[in-house]
């Protein structure tokens, strides 16, 4: 068996995540995560164990990176006004704490990463789709400290031999994403506890929804095929807000007012990945359109998101 670290295995994507991996009985787990932002129930077993600690501390992602063949690494300071708000400490969790990772699987021979990154706010206002081979121009701290990121990963790879892959993820939703911020499950909780969604804009910026499990899908593909380099994950078609607050509208059970505000500084206003490399690597294929997902995710937010 492979012992598979999670870095940030309790938030949202590893939530969703480890379920896949405990099936495979090719893997075990073991989770760092400091368990300040837990989305789901996380108990040790056989199967996973539980490392209580931040990868900014670097005796605890020693301890978590002990005996792991593959390293999934999720833990991110993610959101782009927070990291507007406060760079540094963006930059701690984002680029301090990849470089602890790496520094520890150096010292203790583990050569597989898989890195969780992002394309929009790497890539900037760039004319979309976006893919891997467009020119870095991060529009906040959030996105710079990715490209960071994910430039210690390559750096690593070619001076150490690891085997590193970066995912850059789309605009994700899905279920046990109650404590994120982005737009789908923000939009749901406003709905449903304000009855009322702000959108910062006029409603044209676009997105690329990316609904969980079939990210999930693409990791597990990754980590099973042994690719490595940079790719994009996402839906690959773009989805306005005007469309979003529509799909909302014919699936919510209440009515909502929409309050419009100005852009925001440092969000980028149009974006929807090419993912036609993660497609012909590692036979990445999404299937969850945003209507069906977002579906999925509202009947989680009002059934089992209360419990």
């Amino acid at each position: 068996m492979e012992r598979v670290l999670v870095t940030g295995g309790a938030g949202f994507i590893g939530t969703n995540l480890i379920p896949r991996l405990l099936a495979d009985d090719r893997y075990t787990v073991t989770v760092l995560d400091n368990l300040t932002n837990v989305s789901g129930d996380l108990e040790p077993s056989g199967e996973v164990e539980i490392v209580e600690g931040d990868i900014r501390d670097i005796n605890a992602v020693d301890r978590a990176v002990k005996d792991a063949d593959i390293v999934i690494h999720l833990a991110a300071h993610t959101r782009v006004m927070d990291s507007i708000e406060d760079p540094e400490l963006n930059f701690n969790i984002n680029v301090r704490g990849t470089f602890n990772i790496l520094e520890s699987m150096r010292r203790q021979g583990v050569t597989r990463i898989v890195n969780a990154s992002t394309g929009g706010a790497i890539l900037g206002d760039a004319t979309p789709p976006v893919h891997e081979e467009m020119a870095a121009k991060p529009a906040s701290p959030y996105g710079a400290s990715k490209l960071a990121a994910e430039g210690y990963c390559s750096a690593y790879a070619q001076s150490y031999g690891h085997g590193a892959v970066s995912l850059r993820f789309s605009n994700l939703y899905g279920p046990h994403s109650r404590n994120k911020g982005s737009v789908v499950a923000q939009f749901i909780k406003d709905i449903t506890t304000r009855g009322e969604v702000i959108v910062y804009g006029d409603g044209s910026q676009t997105r690329d929804f990316l609904y969980v499990t079939d990210l999930v899908d693409g990791i597990y593909k990754a980590v099973s095929t042994q690719v490595s380099g940079v790719y994009q994950l996402g839906y690959g078609e773009p989805t306005s807000v005007t469309d979003l607050i529509g799909i909302a509208r014919s699936i919510a059970d209440v009515n909502f007012d929409v309050k419009f505000e100005k852009y925001r500084s440092g969000e980028i206003k149009h974006t929807y990945c090419e993912i036609a490399k993660a497609k012909n690597a590692f036979g990445y294929a999404p299937r969850i359109a945003i209507n069906e997902g977002f579906k999925k995710t509202w009947d989680w937010f009002v059934r089992d998101g209360e419990q």
